[in-house]
């Protein structure tokens, strides 16, 4: 560990916010800061955002952070992005965006993703990418869709980015990206570590059109001096290459060795499962991916809506509590978590399919929509609430479910990101899968984790090893509690029944 003050900044640009956080040298958090934003979603299922925007909030955040810190800019040795995956970003070859970025989670790909879907074998398409289902949210599809759509713009495109590649550019003038980012472009040969130019020759785009291949950790060069000037930085600040953001939660929370379960719920629901090598049975339908760290590998489990459902509901049903925690300058999500804690497990029979945008694994339905079913007289605000909880929990059963079907042990599920800011969320996992669940005393593991990155790329940590060690500590427990046990198994088998029904339905 290097001696003296010196700190890391590690930023985490998920899908719906922006957080970020100062780190020093002896693994302590010296600043946190985040803003939300609201993406740009139509009915024609697009959801898209301004790459403005990304940059804004990035250069605003940092900005908070120094004032909040008062650490001189000169001490911010390094710094690393935890980025959302999948979200194209097409530039021209000046670096400037031609359109809005095509977010994740947009689903107007399907027709392209069935093309491919056509055209590629499913083993073939695993053994390369690791993914399993060809789904409209890799970005191979967007390109294609792209190219009948938008031919135009398609002609112009200087490269392919995704967001941490984006900012990345924006910060060095270089474009960069890393392993665990593009494992789910459906281009990249994540045993090979190369892009896949079978796919780019049937999207018809060149490897000159995407950014240079790193390692997570390789350090890109210093920041210019207009991001200097737009973050508060100085131009002798290391840009490191992140991570994925589900595997930069991992090692924000200590998931570094084969063996171990992090789960996030955040906008959406991932879970990071480390493995020594690659799985690539296509017939597990679950994906695997490069790893942050060197030579390793997840599967990636995962539910395109989680946290996001319950935004969506804080957002059109809940302004009284939201201007309530404006009064009480509190979290506005406690005081609408609060109203599920007085309504039973199982919610008296009100259930809830998250999926409003599609599904992710193991069903890859990009068709399914949201469901509220079993509604009566006499339920209140906190029915609803819990239903939510209780949905997204029985759709990371379904996919621990789909692991310990594999043969693949799961002991504790170490629950991140937003969800594990509440009880209620860890205690409804316990008690739905009997698995115990625990929480860490630092919830804004992907954050932690880009700053780790960074922190072993500049040498200010020996390795992610020794890292953890100090700043990974267990906050709580929660044991399955054997009475909602029973009434959460029937909740889970009336979820599948529930979905099986509706599947086909839309």
């Amino acid at each position: 560990m290097a001696h003296g003050k010196t700190y890391l900044l590690g930023i985490d640009a998920g899908t719906t916010s922006i957080k970020a956080l100062i780190l020093d040298s002896e693994s302590n958090v010296i600043a946190f800061a985040g803003k939300e934003y609201t993406l740009d979603t139509g009915a024609d299922e697009s959801c898209e955002l301004d790459p403005e925007i990304y940059w804004k909030i990035t250069c605003s955040i940092i900005q908070e952070l120094l004032q909040k810190s008062m650490i001189d800019p000169a001490l911010i040795k390094g710094l690393a992005f935890s980025s959302q995956g999948e979200t194209i970003i097409v530039v021209d070859k000046y670096g400037k965006p031609l359109r809005k970025a095509i977010i994740w989670l947009d689903n107007r790909s399907g027709k392209e993703a069935k093309i491919l879907d056509d055209r590629f074998d499913k083993q073939h398409l695993m053994e390369i990418t690791g993914q399993p289902e060809i789904q409209p949210l890799w970005p191979a599809t967007r390109i294609l869709w792209l190219k009948k759509n938008e031919p135009e713009i398609f002609k112009q495109v200087g490269k392919f980015l995704l967001v941490e590649d984006y900012l990345l550019y924006r910060l060095t003038g270089k474009f960069c990206t890393e392993y665990s980012l593009v494992s789910s472009t459906l281009y990249f040969d994540f045993q090979r570590k190369i892009w896949w130019d079978e796919m780019l020759s049937f999207l018809d785009i060149s490897p000159e059109q995407l950014p240079d291949l790193h390692p997570s950790g390789s350090v890109i060069g210093e920041l210019t001096s207009d991001a200097a000037s737009a973050t508060g930085l100085t131009t002798n600040t290391l840009c490191v290459t992140g991570s994925y953001d589900h595997p930069a939660g991992a090692i924000g929370a200590g998931n570094i060795a084969p063996g171990m379960v992090t789960l996030t719920i955040g906008a959406s629901m991932a879970m990071c499962v480390t493995l020594n090598k690659p799985i690539t049975d296509a017939s597990n339908k679950l994906p695997c991916q490069c790893h942050a760290l060197k030579d390793l590998y997840f599967l990636l489990p995962y539910g395109q809506t989680a946290g996001m459902v319950l935004k969506w509901f804080k957002d059109e049903f809940c302004l009284e509590e939201i201007e309530k925690s404006k009064q009480l300058n509190c979290d506005p999500y406690d005081l609408i978590v609060a109203h599920a804690e007085d309504v039973p497990a199982g919610a008296e029979g009100l259930l809830m399919l998250p999926h409003l945008m599609g599904t992710g694994s193991p069903e890859f339905n990009a068709n399914m929509k949201g469901v509220f079913a079993g509604i009566q007289m006499g339920m209140m605000k906190g029915h609803f609430v819990r239903s939510i909880i209780e949905s997204v929990v029985a759709m990371t059963a379904r996919n621990i479910e789909m692991i310990t079907d594999k043969g693949i042990e799961v002991n504790t599920v170490y629950m991140l990101g937003g969800g594990a800011k509440n009880r209620i969320w860890s205690q409804t996992l316990a008690d739905m899968t009997g698995i115990p669940v625990a929480t860490l005393t630092q919830t804004e593991n992907a954050s932690m984790g880009a700053a780790l990155i960074a922190g072993v790329g500049v040498g200010i940590f020996k390795d992610f090893e020794s890292a953890c060690s100090v700043c990974v500590k267990v906050q709580a427990r929660f044991e399955p509690n054997p009475e909602n046990y029973a009434v959460y198994r029937k909740v889970y088998s009336e979820y599948i029944r529930l979905y099986e029904s509706l599947k086909n339905f839309w």
